[in-house]
């Protein structure tokens, strides 16, 4: 028997109120879980997609066959990712975005339409946590922030897609939210940002529910802690690490490549047939021998 790792990855789906949990035991390969291929293609838009989770993302999607288009806050970070994803021969472009200015998420969309004359897939993945220490202590301007681009952005960013997806008949819009969402860590470190990703279950119910009859589908990763520069503060503190390994029941951090193959998955047309339209919990174990 070949060695595995447990880990498990949150998907809030689409349509009526419907919470999966997708709990692998994996080999080391994503490339074991999913045919490659599944996105060939299609058009995506990933943000904060640079770094960690979101490279990953736009990476994967990439291999699977898709025009990517990436973005992020800063240009040497965009033109760093560029070269680094090009090298490996992917389809690949991307821009400045930051996901809070409503005139930079104009410039992301109409620069994708004219690169490629559709948008199929929307990966929202912008966070931040900029402040540290409790709710009660947060003030209106930094508690605003955080909402500006956890959740309102997401807001937006769809109002932006959606025209385009339902004149060419459908898409697939992935937010990425937190398992601090369901339960908030206990430290004073993300309390804020635990809050801002709970926003986004209830959003991504409200979208799935309006957007389902336009067969826009509408889903909601909500990852455990992960390898990335976002969430250092936590890994940096063997305490913190262990006790958040020890509640969540895993053996280890998760790794972003991880999360791209939950969202190559969702994005898929093997997804819209296997989660059914009604209220229920589904459980998916899979092992990989």
């Amino acid at each position: 028997m070949a060695s595995f790792f447990k880990n498990s990855i949150g998907v809030l789906c689409r349509n009526y109120p419907l919470v999966v949990s997708l709990k692998f035991e994996r080999l080391r390969s994503s490339s074991a879980v999913f045919p490659q291929g599944m996105q060939k293609g299609k058009v995506a838009i990933v943000t904060a997609a640079t770094s960690g989770i979101g490279l990953a993302i736009a990476r994967r999607l990439a291999k699977e066959g898709a025009n990517v288009v990436i973005s992020s806050r800063k240009q040497e970070n965009v033109t760093r990712a560029l070269a680094e994803l090009k090298s490996e021969g992917l389809n690949i472009s991307g821009c400045v975005c930051h996901v809070g200015n409503e005139e930079h998420q104009d410039l992301l969309v109409n620069m994708t339409l004219e690169q490629h004359g559709a948008i199929d897939i929307l990966v929202s993945n912008a966070a931040v946590n900029p402040f540290v220490g409790k709710i009660v202590d947060c003030s209106k301007e930094m508690w605003q922030k955080i909402f500006d681009l956890n959740v309102t952005a997401s807001f937006l960013l769809p109002k932006h897609v959606v025209p385009h997806m339902e004149k060419q008949g459908g898409g697939s819009i992935v937010l990425v939210s937190s398992t601090a969402g369901y339960h908030p860590i206990p430290t004073i470190a993300i309390c804020k940002f635990s809050v801002s990703k709970t926003a986004l279950l209830g959003l991504t119910r409200t979208l799935a529910l309006e957007l389902g009859p336009m067969n826009i589908r509408v889903n909601c990763m909500t990852p455990g802690l992960t390898r990335t520069r976002f969430s250092t503060i936590l890994q940096q503190s063997p305490g913190l690490n262990r006790m958040l390994t020890e509640n969540l029941h895993i053996a280890r951090i998760g790794l972003p490549e991880e999360c791209a193959g939950a969202v190559n998955f969702l994005c898929s047309s093997d997804a819209s047939e296997k989660f059914p339209r009604m209220p229920v919990k589904w459980h998916v174990i899979s092992e990989l021998f």
